[in-house]
C-alpha cells in the first residue's frame, strides 16, 4: 500500500491532497489487498486510480466503472474520455485497468455478478441523490450484485449534520450518514465498521456554497478563502459494508 501511494506515476497535485484524503489509511481500513478484484465506482479524474492501478496491476484487477458516455449530461462523456486518455498516458501503469459503466439502468450490471472482492466509491452518493432516490437505490443494488459473498463495499462521503433534509443534502453535497447506512442495509449489506480517518471536526458543514466552498473547489473565489483553506477539505464519513456469505 505504501509503495502504491508513493508511486512515481501519481501527479504532484494528487499527492498534495493526501493529507486530507488519507489514502493509505482509508484503503487499509477497507482491507484492500493487491491480489483482489476491485471495482472503483465513478472514479472521476482518477485520483484513487493512480493508487489502485499500480497496487492491483500484478496480482489483482482494477475495474473502473465510469460514467455512461451515452447517457447523462455532456460532462459525463467528457469526463470518461479524459479518464481513458489518462489510462493511455502511462501504459506501464494503467494498461490492465478494465473499463465498465455505472448507470441507473437496473438491467445493465456493472460487470459479472459475484465477481468482485471489493467495491470502492469516494464522494459520489450526493451525486446519485441529486438524480433521485430511486436512482440511488439502483446503484446500491448494483454494487451489491457485483460483489462476491463476503466481499465488501468501502464508501467515503461528505458528512451532513444529523437531521439534514434530503433537499439540503442535494443542495450542499453533504449527506446524512444514517441515510447511507439505511440505503446499504436495504440493498442487503451489513455494516462492518466506521472509521474516523477522514473526519474533519473543523468543518461544520454550514457554508454558503455547500461542500464546494471548501478546497479544492473554493467556489466562493477570494471571499473567505483563507478561512476555508484553514478548514481544509470536508468532514467525511468512511464506512465499510459486507455482502453476507
Amino acid at each position: 500500500m505504501r509503495q502504491a501511494v508513493a508511486s512515481s506515476s501519481r501527479t504532484i497535485s494528487s499527492i498534495m491532497r493526501d493529507a486530507h484524503r488519507n489514502p493509505a489509511q482509508t484503503l487499509s481500513f477497507f482491507a484492500l489487498a493487491p491480489d483482489q478484484t476491485v471495482v472503483e465506482i465513478w472514479p472521476g479524474a482518477g485520483w484513487y486510480t493512480e493508487i489502485l492501478a499500480p497496487l492491483l496491476r500484478e496480482d489483482g484487477k482494477l475495474i473502473a466503472a465510469h460514467f455512461d458516455p451515452e447517457g447523462g449530461p455532456d460532462y459525463f462523456a467528457k469526463s470518461r474520455s479524459d479518464y481513458e486518455r489518462k489510462l493511455q498516458s502511462r501504459a506501464n501503469v494503467y494498461d490492465r485497468v478494465e473499463m465498465a459503466t455505472l448507470n441507473y439502468d437496473p438491467e445493465q450490471p456493472i460487470t459479472a455478478a459475484n465477481s468482485a472482492d471489493r467495491v470502492v466509491t469516494f464522494r459520489n452518493v450526493h451525486n446519485w441523490l441529486a438524480d433521485g432516490m430511486d436512482e440511488t437505490k439502483v446503484v446500491f443494488a448494483k454494487m451489491y450484485a457485483v460483489l462476491k459473498p463476503g466481499g465488501m463495499l468501502g464508501l467515503v462521503e461528505h458528512r451532513a449534520r444529523p437531521g439534514t433534509s434530503l433537499e439540503e443534502m442535494v443542495k450542499t453535497g453533504y449527506v446524512d450518514e444514517q441515510l447511507i447506512v439505511d440505503l446499504a442495509l436495504e440493498a442487503g449489506f451489513e455494516l462492518v465498521s466506521r472509521s474516523p480517518v477522514n473526519q474533519n471536526p473543523q468543518d461544520l458543514a454550514d457554508h454558503p456554497h455547500g461542500v464546494w466552498s471548501l478546497p479544492p473547489t473554493l467556489r466562493g473565489g477570494t471571499e473567505d478563502r483563507a478561512r476555508y483553506m484553514g478548514i481544509g477539505e470536508s468532514d467525511r464519513m468512511t464506512l465499510l459494508f459486507v455482502k453476507p456469505e
